[in-house]
């Protein structure tokens, strides 16, 4: 199943306030994404269950790693209001001052790492869209975890976001390990990732 679109009452003058209310509106069945991307509300199916192993998998690393005032989140909302986003990334690490409290998004220039994990379904979120607007809000690190990339499953990790444009630190096919620079300092061993 691929992702499904709710798109804005046409003519109605859309602006940000009436798309997140749109978003916050939207009854999806449980286990359901509902993200804005590029201004239009999607509701992608739940992940498979490669897709929520490898989230486990990274996660179970990752909190090796970070200080005790850090969390790891797999629902938390990224809002990115002037690049037309609200995204729920597959895993997000962020200080935990920042999550607590009201509401159920946090601004994405908060984020001290963000993975997402493609599906089939809508990869291209993930490998454009999803690149792109973190990028612009200014999240340090982005790992794109790519089971679906040209046959060949990928690891990418992007960094240094300088105008709204990543560099690409490392990219490496499943099998090998790639760094995560400090302040986390963890080599991530590919293997281990299922391969869908």
């Amino acid at each position: 199943m691929s992702a499904l679109t709710v798109e804005p009452v046409p003519g109605h003058g859309q602006d940000w306030d009436d798309i997140v209310r749109i978003w916050e509106e939207t009854d999806a069945p449980e286990g359901c994404k509902v993200e804005i991307i590029e201004e239009i509300v999607t509701v992608s199916p739940p992940p498979s269950k490669d897709h929520n192993t490898t989230a486990a998998l990274l996660q179970r690393r990752l909190y090796t790693v970070i200080p005790e005032d850090w969390e790891i989140y797999q629902t938390l909302g990224l809002s990115l209001p002037g690049r037309g986003g609200i995204y729920i990334p597959d895993l997000v690490v962020v200080p935990r001052a920042v999550a607590s409290g009201p509401g159920n998004t946090v601004p994405a220039e908060e984020a001290l790492l963000v993975a997402e994990i493609t599906s089939r379904s809508n990869a291209n979120h993930d490998r454009v869209s999803k690149v792109n607007g973190y990028a612009k809000a200014g999240v340090e690190l982005f790992l794109l975890l790519d089971p679906w990339h040209s046959g060949r499953p990928t690891a990418t990790l992007y960094g240094e976001p300088e105008g709204g444009t990543y560099r690409v630190l490392e990219t490496v096919e499943y099998g090998r390990k790639l760094t995560l620079p400090e302040p986390f300092g963890l080599v991530l061993d590919t293997d281990v990732l299922p391969v869908s």
